[in-house]
């Protein structure tokens, strides 16, 4: 071949070659394989750990702002500095200097975007932490939360171990209670259970056969809530048992089911992680009561208590698990809270069967009182004492009630009604149905339900036409 002919040979290949390397390079500094090369954040030595932020910062993408956030979580100090500074240049906030700053910057500003491959990049992060966290998270599952607000909750998987058919002791036999220690109050079908909350802050959840109806507790002590759910789902065989996750959304506890090890919202009772997603299951709620001990069981004597054995090595006195948290105004992790109305931790009675959300602060109850209210369409009335944190709500249908001398009773024209924990007994035998609810900090109330619901005023409501 003459030079000419090479030459001719020789430009087409070349152009082909260059094509080639151009094609190699693009795939290089693709979005999957920046969200590949920033797994040195997490694991690489000082010099890795900084050319990956180098590499993430030089891409110019905004939407690589989640992995540094995630980042600045585990960061060791010195480098956490550099992380924001790196964030700064990418998204041209300036929120803060630590990782909650970010995370509510993230929280109210979903139009940044995840890289793709962060859902990848997010579970060999957190598989470094408990390789159990694999069967909740990986790079193609199905979620209708936002995953780059999937928060570590210090704790591995099952690191809180609910309690499953726990072992009960009669109320003569639960000496280690003290009178005015509080109780979660169950009543189905005429089967009382007492579980304390000084067991229960350790255990956040129980899994149990109340009255024949399979139900959960989710107590989520962050967000200072006790969920009572019925389990047993239309289409289902077996009634679903949870766990806790060891994961947060907005400081709030994921729970998961054992079945299919997808997460769920504790506070809304839906699976929003894993293969129920999308599925339109939304566990029924049941009522619940807060109160202490000497009443319960003074209401209850035949009632039946969570034992102090329960199989666990815990110190299960009072305070022992949360006390400086209940006590402090600050919450443990972060989360954006309109505290306009109400402080972040303020006590709120959450209403959840009218389809209509509507709350009451709990300091309306103060010294005991009978609330005449409405929620859309549904008359109630709510008795309650801020004192113990306890409040129950019923069906009114329209009739006004008035406190009486006795907690255990209301008045209606004249006539003494019995407070029950199924419903409200007139003395012709009428009955007005209890309604489901439960007492929850006002940050998580409203971070799930403010805008749609309703907060009360605690006006005095006029009888209806």
């Amino acid at each position: 071949m003459d030079r000419r002919g090479f030459l001719r040979a020789a430009v087409p290949l070349a152009a082909a070659l260059a094509c080639a390397k151009g094609s190699r390079l693009a795939a290089q500094h693709s979005p999957e394989w920046l969200a590949e090369q920033s797994f040195a954040l997490f694991v690489g030595s000082p010099a890795d750990r900084q050319r990956a932020l180098d590499t993430l910062v030089s891409s110019g993408r905004a939407d690589a702002g989640p992995i540094l956030i995630l980042a600045l979580r585990f960061a060791h100090s010195g480098f956490d500095t550099r992380l924001v500074t790196a964030l700064e240049k990418l998204t041209g906030a300036s929120p803060g200097s630590n990782w909650g700053d970010w995370m509510r910057w993230q929280e109210a500003h979903p139009q940044i975007g995840v890289l793709p491959g962060f859902g990848r990049l997010q579970a060999r992060v957190y598989d470094l932490i408990d390789p159990n966290f694999q069967v909740f998270l990986s790079g193609d599952v199905r979620h209708e939360i936002r995953l780059e607000e999937i928060a570590w909750g210090g704790v591995i998987k099952d690191g809180i171990p609910a309690l499953t058919n726990p072992r009960l002791v009669a109320a003569s036999a639960a000496t280690y209670l003290q009178p005015t220690d509080l109780v979660f109050g169950v009543s189905i079908n005429g089967d009382l259970r007492a579980y304390p909350l000084r067991i229960m802050d350790w255990h956040e959840m129980f899994n149990d056969v109340i009255g024949g109806v399979p139900v959960s507790l989710a107590y989520c002590t962050l967000c200072g809530s006790g969920i009572l759910f019925d389990t047993a789902v239309d289409g289902y065989a077996q009634p679903f048992v949870f766990g806790s996750s060891g994961f947060l959304y907005r400081s709030n506890k994921l729970m998961y089911d054992t079945a299919t090890h997808s997460l769920w919202n504790q506070f809304t009772g839906r699976p929003v992680v894993g293969p129920l997603t999308g599925s339109g299951i939304v566990l029924k709620t049941r009522p619940v009561v807060i109160t202490i001990w000497a009443d319960w069981e003074a209401r209850h004597p035949g009632t039946k208590v969570l034992a102090l054995e329960t199989g666990h090595p815990r110190d299960y006195s009072p305070g022992a698990a949360y006390a400086r948290y209940f006590a402090s105004p600050e919450l443990m992790f972060p989360t954006n809270v309109d505290q306009s109305k109400l402080k972040q931790k303020d006590f709120v009675f959450a209403l959840r069967s009218s389809g209509t959300e509507k709350a009451w602060p709990l300091r309306l109850f103060e010294g005991g009182a009978v609330i005449n209210d409405h929620a859309g369409v549904l008359d109630l009335v709510l008795i309650g004492d801020a004192a113990t944190r306890t409040v129950r709500a019923y069906r009114s249908e329209g009739l006004i009630f008035q406190k009486a001398k006795s907690a255990h009773q209301v008045i209606h024209g004249g006539e003494v009604w019995q407070v029950t924990e199924d419903a409200l007994v007139a003395p012709s035998g009428r009955t007005l149905s209890r309604l489901p609810g439960h007492v929850a900090y006002w940050f998580a109330w409203s971070g799930y339900y403010g805008r749609e619901g309703e907060l009360a005023s605690g006006q005095p409501v006029e009888r209806r036409p």
